[in-house]
Order: C-alpha cells, then sequence, then structure tokens
C-alpha cells in the first residue's frame, strides 16, 4: 500500500509504505506467543525520481528469530533493517519496535466432555453416551497449555430423538496461541432406553 502524503518543492516528496513485517529463523520448538504487528507503516523522504523508481516489492522489512530462546525480545529501531536506495530517507516508522515473546510448544492430552442438548421423546431417557476418542491432544504455547484442562463437543440435539444412535461432532476448542493438534472430531455413541418412571397418560372412556 502506498500514500503519496505531500510535496515537498518540485524535486522532493514524501511517501508513506505500508510493508509487511515478517518474522523468521523462528527455532524448531518455540513459537510467537503474543499479539505482533504484521506489517509497519513507513514514510520516506527524498527525490521524486528516486522515489517514483521506488516499488513496494523493493521495501522488504523482518525479524530475525534466530538463536532467541523462550522469553520476550524487544527488536528497536527497525528502520535499520529496511534497505533503501541511497538517496532516500526514512523519516518516520510506525510502530518503531516490536516486542516479540517466544514460548515452548508443549502438547497436552485432555479429556473430551460430550455437550448434549434437549430432551429425548416422551417416554424415554438418556441410558449412558460414550465418546471416541476419550481424549484429545491440544499443542501450543506452554504457558496457556496448563490451563487446558478438557475440551467439549459442539452440541448434539436430542430432542424428540426415541431411539440410540452414533454422531460424528466437532470438537469446539479456539485457544489464543493453542489448538488442536490432530483430532477436530469424535464419534459420540448415545444408548436411550424407556423411561421406568413415564406413566402414558389415561385415555378417558366414555
Amino acid at each position: 500500500v502506498v500514500l503519496w502524503f505531500f510535496v515537498m518543492g518540485e524535486s522532493r516528496m514524501e511517501v508513506t509504505h505500508v510493508v509487511p513485517l515478517e518474522y523468521e529463523s523462528l527455532s524448531e520448538g518455540l513459537m510467537i506467543a503474543n499479539e505482533v504487528p504484521t506489517s509497519v507503516s513507513i514514510r520516506i523522504s527524498g527525490p521524486r525520481a528516486l522515489q517514483m523508481n521506488l516499488s513496494p516489492d523493493d521495501i522488504s522489512l523482518s525479524v530475525d528469530l534466530k538463536d532467541l530462546s523462550a522469553g520476550v525480545t524487544s527488536f528497536k529501531r527497525l528502520e535499520e533493517s529496511l534497505n533503501i536506495p541511497s538517496g532516500l530517507k526514512i523519516t518516520r516508522i510506525s510502530p518503531s519496535y516490536v516486542d516479540v515473546k517466544l514460548e515452548r510448544v508443549r502438547d497436552r492430552n485432555v479429556p473430551v466432555r460430550v455437550i448434549l442438548t434437549g430432551e429425548p421423546a416422551t417416554g424415554f431417557i438418556v441410558k449412558s453416551f460414550k465418546v471416541i476418542p476419550e481424549k484429545v491432544t491440544v499443542s501450543g504455547a506452554e504457558s496457556e497449555l496448563k490451563g487446558v484442562s478438557e475440551v467439549v463437543t459442539e452440541g448434539i440435539d436430542l430432542t424428540h430423538v426415541q431411539e440410540s444412535f452414533s454422531q460424528t461432532v466437532a470438537i469446539s476448542y479456539i485457544g489464543n496461541y493453542t489448538d488442536l493438534k490432530e483430532t477436530k472430531t469424535v464419534e459420540v455413541q448415545v444408548v436411550l432406553q424407556p423411561d421406568p418412571d413415564y406413566v402414558p397418560p389415561q385415555t378417558e372412556e366414555e
């Protein structure tokens, strides 16, 4: 994205570019666990001729995460990482720095809790239900993973159901920096039985 900001005399001008910000060389076993900008706004001043020949594709900006360990690292003066033609000057960059929080990636096996909604048909009750698999793996930032004790299924509606059934249902899980590793769905087997306490309404005889 390029914004022609204003003209300085006849030969110089300022142009604002919105440049993608990339994060490179992240060590295996680590992940970014905070909100980081994906682009920066850069205002460049210089001769009109140089500005006209400068393509947004010629401007790139990256943050090198090589050899960093878990923790927060502040990258200041991002403009020093920019490579622009001689004769052009960066007059403003926003944001001018970025804090990157790295965390170890961990896995955790947690139980799946089945969510049943609604009531079966009159005269029937749920005898039992079973979920396959009973546990799934959640993977992601170590600190967030510590607070994950279970995942739940999307709701299974039992309204007016009067016989046992098996259904594939999605797991409802949204984490900030964690996600389901592989298994996204489970099979739920629901067994219904007649309600032993149910007394059908009596028909009045004339």
